[in-house]
């Protein structure tokens, strides 16, 4: 079957088998290959016709390009009927992105009332599609006067997002064909909008504090380095433990990328941007780049050590954790993601294997693979991330941004809570329906406390405007819920609070919280000097 290819058979049929083993038929009406149109993954299975067949197909990248301009184009259509709007129009573009994003199209039939006079009221209205008339009861007369009609691109109800409105006309379809109408509540409202003062970053800029790492750095070659061990194996090459010559009371972790394989898979400009943010990035809860090298072969990467090991290893154990333990390190978490996003840089792969524990015992964000600087207000359309933890929009390709990092901040803390993410299937499609069909769907286990379910329910909401941490308050929302209270931010921050887990680490060279790795057989990789890494 044709690579990157979604396929609906109309007429015919025909069989699946997988290693020359029959595994069923399939008849019109049946879909083939729909993770293809969400990402590049190999065929798990070949398709052979049975019968002559008529097929519907649609490559991966014609439908990406699809999803992304019918959500372009309507986000730019939202945000200028609401810069028509008196209220709206000196509200920064991303505040209207976002109120665009939170409109709910909503249809009346001809004849309806949307609106009735004397009614109260918390409910905005924009028609997009069809006309409405506006009448008036006159005082001390049952009869209803005609005032207007208004169309596509009008807007009634305004006043009921600054207050309770005790309605002043009734807005009545006069249409055939019915209307369409672009509808925001009050409490959404108020939820969205935040004065400029509060969006600003409360950081200040390290750029000092980034120099001087740099600077220590600077005359660091490749050759320098001693490899020691296998930290870890991932999907481009290894992390190994090594040690800088004339350095022996520190060890650096080296991760090194083979180009080739990098180049088979188009993650070209994921690296390139995995290596801007990380060598930018300067805080305590995110993985320190130090250095790149590369050559023929590989790409480097000299980074923190964090020789506590993965929380994933930790969690595996002891099969899950307590509520204290799950907060400390959704801490961490939150702290790490404040830095990034009051940057406006979404993370993309929060997962237990991607926090590792320094030697304190404190949790750091490492892989910065799939992470991405975004312009404000704007949203990115590539399909990444671990299937457990991939958020409802993401899936269905409608565009997402740093809130669909709250969604897998839920999911880190089911799983620490539990032992296992709450949307899990036994291949990644049916994990993909079991996030569609929401939170709210999911069972949560007795030893989940009452305060930590309603956090997750918060940050897993389907609509991803409605988050907590992506509304006006930001992610100090997330700090002040009721499952943080007591929780000592400042320690934290200070590194004065006491971890949950010490991790026991002996010496700089002490790898006994990592898993045993065996050796690299395959050989040098192929060469490639191309120069598509020559910034790295």
């Amino acid at each position: 079957m044709i690579i990157g290819m979604y396929l609906l058979l109309e007429e015919g049929c025909v069989e699946v088998s997988r290693e020359n083993k029959f595994l069923s038929t399939l008849t019109p009406g049946k879909v083939l290959g729909e993770l293809a149109i969400l990402y590049n993954c190999k065929r798990t299975a070949t398709i052979k016709a049975a019968t002559d067949c008529k097929l519907w197909a649609i490559e991966r990248q014609c439908f990406q390009t699809i999803m992304m301009r019918t959500g372009l184009i309507r986000q730019a259509e939202y945000t200028d009927f609401l810069k028509s709007v008196p209220i709206f129009k000196d509200l920064p573009e991303d505040t209207l992105i976002k109120i665009s994003d939170v409109l709910e199209e909503t249809f009346y039939a001809n004849g309806d009332y949307i609106i009735r006079q004397g009614a109260r009221g918390d409910t905005f209205f924009i028609i997009s599609k069809g006309t409405v008339k506006v009448t008036m009861k006159m005082p001390n007369s049952n009869e209803e006067k005609f005032i207007r009609t208004l169309g596509k691109g009008d807007f009634f109800g305004e006043k009921a997002l600054q207050g309770d409105d005790l309605r002043t006309a009734n807005i009545i379809v006069d249409d055939p064909d019915g209307v369409s109408a672009l509808v925001i509540d009050r409490e959404t409202f108020n939820q969205l909008i935040s004065n400029l003062d509060e969006i600003k970053s409360k950081y200040k800029d390290e750029v000092a504090d980034r120099r001087r790492l740099d600077a220590e750095f600077e005359n660091v070659e490749l050759s320098d380095l001693r490899t020691l061990t296998t930290l870890g194996v991932g999907g481009f090459g290894r992390v190994e433990l090594v040690q800088i010559h004339g350095r022996p009371s520190k060890s650096y972790a080296l991760k090194q990328m083979k180009k080739a394989q990098i180049v088979e898979t188009r993650q070209q400009q994921h690296i390139m941007s995995e290596k801007e943010i990380m060598g930018e990035a300067n805080s305590d809860f995110i993985v320190k780049l130090y250095k790149t090298f590369k050559d023929e072969r590989y790409l480097y990467m000299l980074m923190e050590s964090c020789l506590g090991g993965e929380l994933w290893t930790v969690l595996r154990d002891k099969t899950h954790f307590d509520d204290a333990t799950t907060r400390f390190y959704t801490a961490c978490v939150v702290e790490a993601f404040d830095y990034l996003h009051s940057r406006n840089i979404i993370y993309r792969d929060l997962k237990p294997e991607n926090l590792l524990l320094d030697n304190q015992g404190y949790v750091k964000l490492v892989d910065f693979g799939f992470a991405k600087k975004l312009q404000t207000g704007r949203k990115t359309w590539t399909f990444c991330g671990t299937p457990e933890y991939v958020a409802p929009e993401v899936i269905l390709n409608k565009g997402h941004d740093i809130s669909a990092d709250y969604w897998s901040l839920g999911v880190l803390m089911f799983e620490l809570l539990t032992g296992a993410p709450p949307f899990s299937g036994t291949d990644p499609m049916k994990t993909y329906n079991i996030i569609l069909k929401g939170i709210d769907a999911i069972d949560f286990p007795r030893n989940i406390t009452r305060n930590a379910m309603a956090l997750i329910k918060k940050l897993c909401r389907d609509n991803p405007a409605e988050r907590l941490g992506y509304q006006k308050g930001g992610i100090s929302d997330i700090r002040k819920h009721k499952w943080f209270d007591g929780f000592n931010w400042e320690g934290l921050v200070t590194r004065t609070l006491v971890p949950p887990i010490l991790p026991k680490v002996e010496s700089v060279t002490d790898t006994s919280n990592f898993d045993k790795y065996p050796s690299d057989d395959d050989g040098p990789p192929p060469a490639d000097t191309s120069g598509w890494d020559a910034s790295f």
